[in-house]
């Protein structure tokens, strides 16, 4: 391994265990790699009168436990069930409503993004540079095909094709049928970066993806040129932890326009068709958004949720009584925002006020994957390998 790859490997782990991010970054190199601990401890939890009764409806374990690895497999929603993959190279289909085992594979992959889904096929990334493509129905391997390095973000496929990002700034376009490669779009690496990439979105004949250098760009999805590309942020400071700007979150496209967050930069707001940029504000996110018809939902990298409108970027409301306790992105679930955190709680938002609804535990593992909505089911993922399905009563 290489110098630069060296510092880059160290620096994600170091950079992605920390309690805060942004108060690490800030500190001294001396102080950021002694044995120390100066980040903010977790805020304790506060009573608060439930206005909301969130109940357990099923669990079940999708694998191994991956908290060392500092990866978020996201378990993903299409029709009827649910898909959900462990470290150690399983994968399981669930019936949403029962919990219901439909399917289970083992791809023998250290599985490190998805799954995703699209064209009929489940998507993994591994470690080992490689993209398995499983069968919707059956779990059966369809294909698997070779990227440049370790895929940490989803796969996702849709018009016959498959997008994927690797580490190293490579996006691929492969065909869904049989996983032929069609394309590659190279970005620039910078020297040091968090541990951890955003997934490729597709729409349309297009896809949108947001790079480690503070860039979002879109390509055209089947050649892979260049639609447009945007700055969201600019890296600045003196030292290159100080500099480090990349966009871990996943965008949003919602009724024509993008909304994305980077680290150490800006929340921003894109019109999708040209990257015309609608507005910004200074925002620092690597955990990522949510949103609904009104409010774009961020948490910020204290563990801070903010509700913007999302027209224009102006503060609704800010929630601070859950700081430090690494809060997942923020998903929104009819009148309620939901958020995971370190300890496997989670936490019910009044869309309205910010005000705590509801929490509950749905273990001890921390929860480091957004909550999925389908329906008026939360589901669940800890870094412990437990799926939870969630309902609430009204």
């Amino acid at each position: 391994m290489n110098t630069r790859l060296s510092i880059m490997a160290f620096a994600l782990i170091v950079l992605t265990g920390c309690s805060s991010i942004s108060n690490t970054v800030r500190d001294s190199v001396t102080g950021l790699f002694s044995d120390k601990d100066n980040a903010e401890p977790p805020a304790k939890l506060v009573e608060f009168k439930a206005t909301l009764k969130v109940n357990q409806v099923w669990s079940a374990n999708v694998g191994s436990d991956s908290k060392s690895l500092f990866v978020r497999l996201q378990p993903t929603a299409d029709g009827d069930r649910i898909y959900a993959a462990g470290a150690k190279g399983q994968v399981n289909a669930y019936d949403i409503k029962t919990g219901k085992l439909i399917w289970e594979a083992d791809t023998e992959a250290k599985l490190r993004g998805g799954p995703g889904i699209g064209d009929g096929l489940v998507l993994l990334g591994t470690a080992d540079a490689e993209v398995i493509a499983l069968d919707r129905e059956t779990g059966k391997q369809r294909w698997r095909a070779r990227a440049s390095s370790e895929v940490l973000a989803s796969p996702t496929a849709g018009n016959g094709m498959v997008v994927v990002r690797s580490i190293d700034g490579r996006i691929f376009g492969l065909t869904s049928d049989e996983g032929k490669r069609l394309w590659i779009f190279d970005s620039s690496v910078p020297v040091l970066t968090l541990r951890g990439t955003s997934a490729p979105v597709i729409y349309q004949d297009g896809v949108v993806i947001g790079l480690a250098n503070g860039k979002l760009v879109a390509l055209r999805l089947k050649d892979g040129a260049l639609l447009w590309e945007a700055r969201i942020a600019i890296p600045s400071g003196r030292s290159e932890l100080e500099r480090i700007v990349d966009i871990d979150a996943d965008p949003i496209i919602a009724d024509g326009v993008v909304h994305v967050a980077t680290f150490q930069g800006n929340v921003a707001t894109l019109a999708l068709e040209n990257g015309r940029g609608l507005w910004n504000r200074k925002m620092s996110s690597h955990a990522g958004l949510g949103a609904d018809k009104n409010n774009l939902y961020v948490t910020d990298d204290n563990s801070e949720v903010w509700a913007l409108e999302r027209r224009s970027g102006s503060s609704f409301w800010k929630h601070d009584k859950l700081r430090a306790r690494k809060l997942t992105a923020p998903v929104a679930f009819g009148r309620y925002v939901v958020v995971g955190d370190l300890e496997g709680y989670v936490h019910f938002l009044d869309s309205d006020t910010g005000a705590l609804a509801a929490r509950i535990r749905v273990g001890s593992s921390p929860i480091v994957a957004a909550p999925i909505i389908v329906g008026d089911t939360v589901f669940i993922s800890s870094s412990g390998g437990e799926l939870t399905a969630l309902r609430t009563d009204g």
